[in-house]
């Protein structure tokens, strides 16, 4: 389905951004991967075990110019941009009350700030050859809010804000953009959690489960492989917003 196109993920090296990455790369796409601090080989062997070239660039996506030339690298290297995947997402948990300056702004600017970046200078190249697919992760937090974590609904907000945005402005050009929004994913983050702790927070969850990056990952190849959709936020949640 992806044969010969290349995808951008940013934040790959591990949880959902690897199983989005290995997916893509599962469908025949070439992958490439930005990473700020955990390398990302265990990402990039996977890829590589499916047949995918790879590209892994270490940066900061909420720094202007790192995302102008990251995008850049990718073009010289595969030729063209085909799929912008926006994962590289932080927390940092507080009660509003309690939260520092520097924590709210660190979170909005990876979060958000980093995902304009991306999308406006990959965007800028799909203009030019009038097609392309842009999935950002949002969270469901973002739609629904979450006490402690004030900073990360507000940049997941911010995010389907500009994706709903970005999606108005592209349509014309044949580039579509949507958001998923991913609920209790099991993940290494999510691992220090109780069993009494996860049984509480499924409480809301109808399927009563953790969601897998897996299927987080089938949702994004899903949008991407549409050219009729835009503009949406997919929930993958087990029913926890509805």
């Amino acid at each position: 389905m992806f044969k010969d196109k290349t995808v951008i993920v940013t934040g790959a090296a591990s949880g959902i951004g690897q199983a989005i990455a290995v997916e893509f790369a599962s469908l025949g796409a070439n992958i490439a991967l930005c990473y700020h601090s955990r390398t990302p080989e265990t990402t990039l062997a996977l890829c590589e075990e499916k047949g995918a070239k790879t590209l892994a660039v270490q940066g900061d996506v909420s720094d202007f110019n790192f995302a102008k030339e990251f995008t850049k690298k990718v073009k010289d290297e595969f030729g063209t941009i085909d799929v912008l995947v926006n994962n590289a997402g932080i927390t940092n948990d507080m009660l509003l009350v309690m939260m520092k300056e520097e924590e709210f702004d660190n979170v909005i600017t990876t979060n958000l700030k980093g995902t304009f970046n991306m999308v406006k200078h990959v965007a800028s190249f799909m203009v030019k050859k009038r097609t392309g697919a842009i999935i950002n992760i949002a969270s469901v937090v973002g739609i629904t809010g979450n006490a402690g974590q004030a900073n990360y609904a507000a940049s997941k907000a911010g995010v389907i804000g500009l994706t709903k945005s970005a999606a108005k402005e592209l349509a014309a050009r044949g580039i579509t953009c949507n958001a998923v929004a991913p609920g209790f994913i099991e993940t290494s983050m999510t691992e220090i959690l109780t069993d009494d702790q996860k049984a509480e927070i499924f409480k809301n969850v109808p399927i009563k489960r953790g969601g897998q990056p897996e299927e987080v990952a089938k949702a994004v190849s899903f949008l991407a492989s549409q050219s009729y959709i835009t503009g949406q936020v997919l929930n993958v949640d087990g029913g926890m917003v509805m």
